[in-house]
């Protein structure tokens, strides 16, 4: 029952992203696009991963070889820091076409991190949490650094197409997109590290317990 609440619950939050006011916005707002960027990674791709892994429609349960976990993050790593380069950002804010390619791209290796971490079989489980907790600790750290690298920049590296909305500068608004990064970027992957190193610790103690 929690899995298709998490499942449904993702399908929506996907919906009210790439539906809602967030796409217009982002085509003046760097904040309205990291805002997008943030959601599919973070809150959708684990929501939807968390209502997949472990059932019969499991992807990583059918193709266990192709979900490593430090493998995913490093694919991740690739896709995020190459559509954050200016000439690749300013196309995906400004042509639709690959507006769409760039956030399908990032709902794809967001749930390759997300299930190569909590998917696979229940006998396989121990192996791939110490896997998944390195691959979701390295994504955090490389999330956070990108999110560092725009907030304390000191120079507008993605020019907006006219001013930027609710009264801010470019250079504010930029900042304001590092911060949603770090924040909530960073964090959602280091939640997720620390929840799998909790069950793993939890099932050390058990089985010292019963010794």
């Amino acid at each position: 029952m929690k899995r298709r609440v998490s499942l449904v619950i993702g399908l929506l939050l996907l919906a009210v992203t790439w539906l809602g006011p967030l796409p217009a916005l982002a085509v003046h707002s760097f904040t309205a696009h990291m805002s997008m960027h943030v959601l599919v990674i973070a809150a959708v791709a684990p929501l939807l991963a968390l209502g997949t892994a472990q059932e019969q429609w499991d992807p990583v349960i059918q193709w266990p070889f192709l979900f490593s976990p430090v493998l995913a993050s490093l694919i991740e790593l690739v896709v995020v820091w190459v559509w954050h380069t200016p000439v690749l950002h300013h196309a995906a804010r400004h042509i639709p076409f690959m507006l769409i390619l760039e956030q399908g791209s990032y709902l794809i290796v967001g749930l390759l991190v997300w299930l190569a971490a909590f998917g696979g079989l229940p006998a396989d489980r121990q192996a791939r949490a110490a896997g998944g907790i390195a691959g979701l600790l390295m994504t955090s750290m490389h999330m956070t650094l990108l999110g560092v690298l725009l907030a304390m920049a000191d120079r507008v590296l993605y020019p907006h197409a006219g001013l930027a909305p609710f009264g801010l500068t470019s250079q504010q608004d930029q900042q304001l997109g590092g911060v949603i990064m770090l924040v909530f970027g960073g964090t959602s992957y280091l939640l997720g590290g620390l929840y799998l190193l909790a069950g793993l610790l939890g099932k050390e103690r058990d089985h010292v317990s019963t010794r």
